[in-house]
C-alpha cells in the first residue's frame, strides 16, 4: 500500500481517513478507533458547532499527532484528498451532503439516511460481509437492528422462529440518544435513577428490523413489536426478543454457534448475555432459552452502541471495503469492569 503525505496535517498516510460528526458520540468512537488503526490515518475532521477547535481540547486523551488537528466546517465539496470518510450524522442530515462527496472517496454512513437506499451497501457485516466487500458505499445499521438482527439471524435462517411473530424489548445507554445541546433531555438529572421508554409504534430502527427480518426469515414481519427504553447507564445495548417456535434451547444455540463459526466479532455464550460484556469493543454476544411445549422461543443480543451499534461497525465496514483483514484495528479487549 502507498504511503503519502498529508496536505493539511504534515501527517504521513495510509489510508487518508475523514470523520464528519467528529464531535458527537459516534463520532468520538470512530475518532477512537480510526487512532488506533492500523492502516487509517486521520487526515480530515469536520462539525459544525465544533469548528474552529482543535481536537485536543474536544478529546484531551488524543496522541500529540492528532491533538492539534484542527475541527473544520463540514463542506462536501470542500474536502482534502482523501480515501475513505466515516459520516456520524443525525438522520436527516446526511443524504443530500454526501451525495455531493466525489465518487471516488469510499464512504461508510453511520447514520440513518441510507440503510434503504438504493446503491449502498447494507452494513450488517457479521451476517453479509460478502455483499459488503467491495462496495465504495455503505450504510452502517442502527444500533437496536445490530444487536436484535444478530440474535435473530441463525434462528431465521434455520427455520427455527416464526418471523411474522416477534416482540422486542430492548434497553440501552444514554449515549444512544447522542449528544444533544444545552437543551437535552439527557442530562444527569433527568437520566439518572429514570428508566424511560421511547420511540413507540415508530421508531426510526423499527422498518430497518422487520426489512432483516424479512430478508433473513423469508415470510413477513407484518406482526413486530418493538419497544425501547433508555435505561440510566453510559453505554451498552441488550435485546431481549421473543419468538414462536418449537425449537430447543440447545438446538438454538447449536443454530447460532453453526451460523457464526467462523465470524470474528459474535460470542454465542449458555449464559444470558450482559451489557458490560460488549463494553468498548466491536463484540456482539447471543444467547437463547426456549421451552418448545409452550412454543416460545427468546433470543437475547448485546453490543455496545456504541461500538459494535456504530463506529465498530463502520471500522469493520470500512476494513471490508477497503480490502483490509476485517479485525483490523479492533482486536481490543472489552473494558471490565
Amino acid at each position: 500500500m502507498s504511503i503519502r503525505t498529508g496536505i493539511r496535517t504534515g501527517i504521513r498516510t495510509g489510508i487518508r481517513t475523514g470523520i464528519v460528526g467528529i464531535s458527537g458520540f459516534g463520532g468520538g468512537e470512530a475518532l477512537r478507533l480510526v487512532a488506533g488503526h492500523p492502516e487509517f490515518e486521520l487526515a480530515y475532521a469536520a462539525g459544525e458547532g465544533s469548528a474552529g477547535s482543535r481536537l485536543g481540547e474536544r478529546f484531551p486523551g488524543l496522541p500529540a499527532r492528532l491533538a492539534g488537528m484542527v475541527i473544520e466546517k463540514w463542506d462536501p465539496e470542500a474536502l482534502p484528498p482523501l480515501d475513505l470518510l466515516f459520516a456520524s450524522l443525525p438522520t436527516g442530515a446526511s443524504a443530500a451532503a454526501l451525495a455531493r462527496v466525489a465518487p471516488g472517496v469510499k464512504i461508510v454512513d453511520i447514520g440513518g439516511d441510507h440503510r434503504d437506499a438504493a446503491g449502498w451497501a447494507y452494513g450488517l457485516a457479521d451476517i453479509w460481509p460478502e455483499q459488503i466487500r467491495g462496495h465504495s458505499r455503505v450504510a452502517n445499521p442502527g444500533c437496536f437492528p445490530a444487536a436484535t438482527l444478530t440474535a435473530l439471524a441463525p434462528l431465521l435462517a434455520a427455520g427455527l422462529v416464526e418471523p411474522g411473530n416477534i416482540i422486542i424489548d430492548a434497553k440501552t445507554g444514554i449515549s444512544g440518544a447522542g449528544r444533544g445541546g444545552a437543551d437535552s433531555r439527557f442530562g444527569y438529572a433527568e437520566s439518572n435513577e429514570n428508566l424511560v421508554p421511547y420511540g413507540l409504534l415508530q421508531h426510526v430502527h423499527m422498518p430497518e428490523m422487520a426489512r432483516g427480518i424479512e430478508r433473513l426469515g423469508g415470510g413477513s414481519a407484518a406482526g413486530l413489536v418493538f419497544t425501547p427504553h433508555l435505561v440510566p447507564m453510559t453505554r451498552g445495548l441488550l435485546a431481549t426478543i421473543y419468538c414462536r417456535g418449537r425449537a430447543t434451547t440447545a438446538q438454538c444455540l447449536e443454530a447460532a454457534r453453526s451460523f457464526y463459526a467462523d465470524r470474528a466479532f459474535v460470542r454465542v455464550t449458555d449464559k444470558p448475555p450482559q451489557t458490560k460484556w460488549a463494553t468498548g469493543s466491536n463484540l456482539a454476544f447471543v444467547s437463547y432459552a426456549a421451552d418448545p411445549a409452550r412454543g416460545l422461543v427468546m433470543a437475547l443480543g448485546v453490543v455496545d452502541n456504541l461500538g459494535k451499534g456504530a463506529a465498530g461497525q463502520a471500522v469493520q465496514n470500512a476494513n471490508l471495503i477497503c480490502g483490509l483483514p476485517e479485525t483490523a484495528g479492533l482486536e481490543g479487549v472489552a473494558i471490565w469492569p
